[in-house]
Parts: C-alpha cells; sequence; structure tokens
C-alpha cells in the first residue's frame, strides 16, 4: 500500500512530506504540501527524525554469541592467543555460524542497520564451516538485508600451510572479498602474505580488505605495502584497510605522507571507535585527506570482547567520543561514516532519501541528526522498500 508521511525531519533540520509508492520514494516536498489519499496509508512524521538505513561496515557474523550462555573471558590480550582459543573453541561450545549470524542480522535489522560487510573466517581447523553458515544465513534473510563477506584468514594465510587453497574455494563458494590479518605480526612475512591476498584478488577479480591491528612504524610499513600493490594491480577503489591503528600513533609528517598514499591508492578505511584500543586514526585527518572512512561494529558479544549490542547508532556514538566531537556538525558525520560512507563502501544501489530511490529508511524518535547520535534512542520504525519490517526493537519480517 501507498503510503504518506506528513511533517518529518530530515538531516539539516528541514521538515518534508514524502509519498512512497512501488516500495520507491516517490515525492519528497515541503511539509503540508502533499495532500492526502485515499489509496494511501498516512503517517504523522511529527517528533521523528527519517534516516537511511545504517550501514555496518565491519562484522564478524561467525563469531557472535548473541543469545548463548556467557563466555567466561580469562584470556590476556595477546592477539596470538585470542585467535588460537577462538579457533579451537568453536566446536566445543557449540558456535553454529548460521544460527548465530542469523540472530545478528534480525538485531541488526531491528536496530536500522539494512547493510553489512562480515569478515567470516577460512582456517585449517574449522576449513569453510563458517563460511558455509554465513552463506545459509544471507540466503535466508536476502529479501531485507544486503551482506558482503570477506574471506578472513584470521590464524594467517601464509603461515598456516592449506590456507591459500581454502581461500580459493571460499572465494568460489561466494565470498565476495578477499581478508588478510597483519601481514608482519600474524603472517611474520609482510610481502609473501600481501603479495599472496593480492594474487587472489587478481586471480578471481575480488576487492580487499585487510585487517591492520600493527602499530606505529610496523604498521605503516605495512600500509605502504598495501598501497604500493594496490596500485599495481589496478585495485584502486577496491581496497579497504580495516582498523589502521597505526594513524593514531606516528608523528604528524608520517601520518600526512601515509594519508596522501592511501588518497592516491584509493583505498577506504573502517573503524569502531573502540574504548579499549590504546589509539585509533583521526576521522577527520582521513576524510579531510580523501580517504573514505565508514563505521563498523566488529565484535558484537562473542569470544574477543563482551562488548557490543550491534546498535550502528550507538556505534556513530563511540566514534563521535573517541574523536573527540561535541559539536552538531561533527555529530552529523559520525552519522553519516555509519550511513552514507558505508554505502559508498558497499557500492549500494538506490541507497538514500532521494526520490525515485528505494523506500528503504529509519525512523527515530529524535529532534534532528544530533540528537540521535548524542541520545541514542531506541524507539525506531525500520522500513523496507517501504514495508514496516521491524519496530522499537522487534524484528517483524
Amino acid at each position: 500500500m501507498n503510503k504518506i508521511i506528513h511533517n518529518v525531519t530530515l538531516a539539516g533540520d528541514i521538515r518534508r512530506d514524502l509519498l512512497l509508492r512501488d516500495g520507491q520514494f516517490a515525492a519528497i516536498a515541503e511539509a503540508g504540501k502533499l495532500e492526502n489519499s485515499s489509496d494511501a496509508e498516512i503517517l504523522d512524521g511529527t517528533g521523528f527524525l527519517l534516516l537511511p538505513p545504517l550501514v555496518d561496515a565491519h562484522a564478524h557474523l561467525d563469531k557472535t554469541m548473541l543469545g548463548m550462555k556467557w563466555f567466561h573471558n580469562n584470556l590476556e590480550a595477546l592477539l596470538s592467543e585470542r585467535i588460537a582459543n577462538e579457533r579451537e573453541s568453536r566446536k566445543s561450545i557449540g558456535l553454529d555460524s548460521c544460527t548465530q549470524a542469523g540472530k545478528l542480522i534480525e538485531r541488526s535489522i531491528s536496530m536500522g542497520t539494512l547493510a553489512m560487510r562480515s569478515h567470516v573466517d577460512v582456517d585449517t581447523v574449522n576449513g569453510l564451516s563458517c563460511l558455509e553458515g554465513v552463506l545459509e544465513a544471507r540466503e535466508k534473510y536476502k529479501e531485507y538485508f544486503f551482506t558482503e563477506l570477506v574471506a578472513f584468514p584470521q590464524s594467517g594465510l601464509v603461515s598456516r600451510p592449506g590456507t591459500i587453497e581454502l581461500m580459493e574455494e571460499a572465494l568460489r563458494m561466494g565470498a565476495d572479498l578477499v581478508g588478510g590479518i597483519d601481514p608482519a605480526a600474524v603472517d611474520r612475512d609482510p610481502k609473501g602474505s600481501v603479495q599472496a591476498i593480492f594474487s587472489l584478488a587478481e586471480h578471481f577479480d575480488k576487492g580487499v580488505d585487510i585487517h591492520l591491528h600493527e602499530p606505529g612504524e610496523l604498521g605503516a610499513f605495512t600500509m605502504e605495502l598495501i598501497a604500493d600493490h594496490t596500485i599495481a594491480s589496478g585495485l584502486q577503489g577496491r581496497v579497504t584497510i580495516s582498523h589502521a591503528f597505526c594513524l593514531g600513533k606516528l608523528e604528524e609528517a608520517r601520518a600526512n605522507s601515509l594519508l596522501e598514499l592511501l588518497a592516491e591508492a584509493g583505498i577506504q578505511v573502517t573503524t569502531g571507535g573502540q574504548a579499549y584500543v590504546p589509539a585509533v586514526p583521526s576521522v577527520k585527518q582521513l576524510l579531510d585527506a580523501g580517504v573514505n572512512v565508514c563505521g563498523g561494529n566488529d565484535n558484537v558479544r562473542d569470544m574477543w570482547s563482551p562488548y557490543g549490542t550491534g546498535d550502528m547508532i550507538e556505534r556513530a556514538q563511540l566514534i563521535a567520543m573517541r574523536n573527540g566531537f561535541r559539536r552538531d556538525e561533527d555529530l552529523e558525520l559520525a552519522l553519516k561514516i555509519c550511513t552514507e560512507n558505508g554505502a559508498k563502501l558497499l557500492q549500494l544501489e538506490e541507497y538514500g532519501i532521494s526520490e525515485g530511490n528505494s523506500a528503504d529508511f529509519l525512523l527515530v524518535c529524535a529532534e534532528n541528526v544530533a540528537e540521535c547520535v548524542a541520545a541514542g534512542p531506541k524507539e525506531r520504525q525500520v522500513f523496507k522498500a517501504g514495508v514496516l519490517i521491524a519496530e522499537n526493537g522487534n524484528y517483524l519480517a
């Protein structure tokens, strides 16, 4: 059924009437200009903010333990220990990747996220079972939720024999991008690891998304390798560096040179603004340099972290706080990182509040974008192609 929404607030503190017809934004007019129609459901948007769908640009659908028994986390902070623990514990705790991915997808939809890029573990212990489960979940929810999957060799790519062959099969099965992790710190072979990642990407014509936790000059060295391979492979615009922590702890001149290199290579960056990470890159510096920055929840209650709700408005708030944002325009930027910028990364079509686009949106009880980010209201309605699919945290579809 067609819908008319009266007097709703859009970004920029403007009030509009919207006509939804055949799953699209058919008309957007000044508030009070659209007349009611007998063939349309009438909605009063007074007091509500209308936003484009949230986008989670960095997630781990196969890891979440939502709805499972509490995981007693007594591990040290060592990256290698956490990787090994998760790899060896998946089966013993009964972590089914299809079931758990479905729980996080439904949670995400209920909060207004309709698109996600998720990394999925590929390793020599669990093989391709994680990807098989997440592919099944992707198929189940595809009518309402767009999912892009990264084959993620978290335990190492070249350091664990047999992993490259598993990655090849993962890409044949339907993974959309080639993943990687800390070529120096995890794989212990930065040149070999980066070369292997880009060889897979070129052979299968896939994009790349690499976790880069490496700090300081070690991370800077790896970042240069990634940028050089991106340009040499002609993959500008198709490579992402997730986290890029090294940018948060480099001298200004060194950091600026890397920012210029990232922009030249068309490399995009995802960030989560986690408070427990010693250093994160400045999103403003990245954006000012011409680098697209996107937000992601990363871990949502799993063996890596007990935190995370799946709420990308909450994530925008965390990114804003970590970057010292207080002004309204900065809070608006934080939300843009978790909406429009993520849509650009995922190359979503018909995205945004414009006539002719798909009527995908959420209504939030907030006066404006700044209040939405600062307060994180839970009163929300989520629409897909003009149809209500979630309300106040409840998945209805």
